[in-house]
């Protein structure tokens, strides 16, 4: 649609320049080829910048003075204008009158040759052909761009509708199958501690079932829901009290008050658990060190335990403690990098560190300072 209004334009003028005019005819010519261009393309502009139906009634006034008056002074050459404002009445009023006042724009045309106001040597037939092709052509293009925003919208408002319906669906699964079994835990737990001694390690470990039980259960409706915001403070304590659980020693660093963005504070709190599920799971840990570091650019979380198996040839040249086909740290790494960040592990001995960076504005280490990349919005 630019091109077309922008080439008819440039021709439209190229004939004015052509024509002797005075000085101040030909200054009021290109005064209006100016206004022209954003009369045209706001009445013609899809979606997002569509303007609103009223303002394109304005524009739609404006447009017709714009074509008819200059007639006058311009004659012929500014009947090529016609087409537009045809193809603009189709589109702005409502049917049946759009028609009957776009076939009387397109009619107007061979009047005006008839009449004494325009002189030129072309028939009204072939004013009246380019005029019904302009305004047929600007009418085709611009209701095929509306048309391809609406169906855009529709497929989006479709998508909604399919994540909602299956998120609806992983809800109640998760609140049949898991919601009902979390919950039993958490009771029987609670019950048990009733007739366990307080001072007793098993009145301790019935406590923290109990409240893992509840927390998991938090978490089950939490992801259902779409609310997967974590804090990585909250998420530090639940470690500290998993690893004392497993009586392992636990030393932190955390910066005063940590101001992390969502995104890079939900990935920190997965690395965090993941982290030290594996020190749980697959080393013999005796010591386990959490540090966090924040300057002005990046937040850097390494993890660090003194329990990882001998290095066999494999795992030392990969890096990587996990056992051979997990892909809980594969799938953190790639949030790692979808973020701008890097995630790095070392095996030294029986020590296993991981260290993850990210920087603290996603979108502009990726280089997209408006920060419509998807990773960002992972």
């Amino acid at each position: 649609m630019v091109l077309l209004v922008t080439g008819s334009l440039a021709l439209l003028a190229v004939d004015v320049l052509a024509q002797p005019l005075s000085r101040r005819s030909l200054i009021t010519g290109l005064i209006l080829l100016i206004l022209l261009p954003a009369v045209l393309l706001g009445q013609y502009a899809p979606p997002p910048y569509r303007l609103p139906y009223r303002w394109r009634w304005v524009l739609l006034g404006l447009q017709t003075l714009l074509t008819y008056l200059p007639v006058l002074l311009f004659e012929y050459s500014w009947l090529s204008l016609l087409g537009f404002l045809a193809g603009a009445v189709l589109l702005t009023v409502p049917r049946p009158a759009s028609l009957v006042v776009a076939l009387a724009v397109v009619a107007s045309g061979p009047l005006l040759v008839h009449s004494s106001l325009v002189n030129t040597t072309r028939t009204g037939t072939s004013v009246l052909l380019s005029t019904t092709i302009t305004g047929s052509s600007v009418y085709a293009v611009v209701h095929l761009t509306l048309l391809a925003a609406r169906l855009q919208a529709a497929q989006k408002h479709t998508a909604r509708l399919a994540e909602h319906r299956e998120r609806a669906r992983i809800t109640q699964d998760l609140h049949d199958l898991l919601g009902s079994s979390l919950v039993s835990i958490a009771l029987r737990s609670e019950t048990a501690l009733r007739d366990t001694p307080e001072s007793t390690a098993a009145h301790r470990a019935l406590r923290d079932i109990a409240a893992l039980a509840r927390g998991a259960h938090d978490e089950v409706r939490a992801v259902a829901h779409g609310h997967t915001s974590a804090s990585l403070q909250t998420e530090l304590s639940h470690v500290q009290r998993l690893l004392a659980g497993a009586a392992i020693t636990t030393r932190t660093t955390l910066p005063p008050q940590p101001r992390l963005p969502a995104p890079v504070g939900n990935c920190l709190s997965a690395l965090l658990r993941e982290a030290v599920g594996n020190v749980l799971q697959h080393s013999r840990a005796s010591q386990c060190e959490v540090v966090v570091e924040q300057d002005s650019s990046c937040v850097r979380l390494s993890v660090t335990n003194d329990g990882a198996p001998a290095a066999t040839s494999d795992s030392a040249t990969s890096g990587s403690a996990q056992p051979r086909g997990g892909t809980g740290l594969a799938s953190l790494r790639f949030r790692v990098l979808a973020l701008g960040g890097a995630l790095e592990t070392s095996h030294t001995g029986e020590h296993f560190r991981l260290v993850a960076e990210l920087p603290l504005d996603p979108a502009v280490a990726l280089g997209d300072a408006d920060g419509v990349h998807e990773g960002a919005r992972a």
